[in-house]
């Protein structure tokens, strides 16, 4: 029986944030075996996000999702999110 996923200390902030910058989030942190914590949906883009905190390390099988070729945004902290939220909307706007 699998134990239950644990979730970083700033998993909640960064998600409010993105959804406050005007993302779609779905958490995915209850997936397991090194899916990450969200799915973000900014303009046209679907992306996979990472939450850690600014300590905090990769596990196995997070570094053997990434390996497989998922492409992986991690975001530490709050104020990185409208960050990452303007460059996803000029990705967006391009594609």
């Amino acid at each position: 029986m699998r134990r239950a996923a644990r979730v970083d200390r700033n998993h909640a902030e960064i998600v409010d944030a993105l959804r406050k910058c005007g993302a779609r989030v779905l958490d995915l942190s209850r997936v397991g075996r090194g899916c990450p914590d969200l799915l973000v949906h900014v303009g046209r883009l679907l992306v996979l996000v990472e939450v850690k905190t600014p300590q905090g390390t990769w596990t196995e099988a997070q570094e053997r999702f990434r390996e497989a070729g998922w492409p992986v945004i991690t975001i530490t902290d709050v104020q990185r999110v409208p960050q990452v939220i303007a460059t996803l909307q000029k990705r967006s706007a391009r594609s």
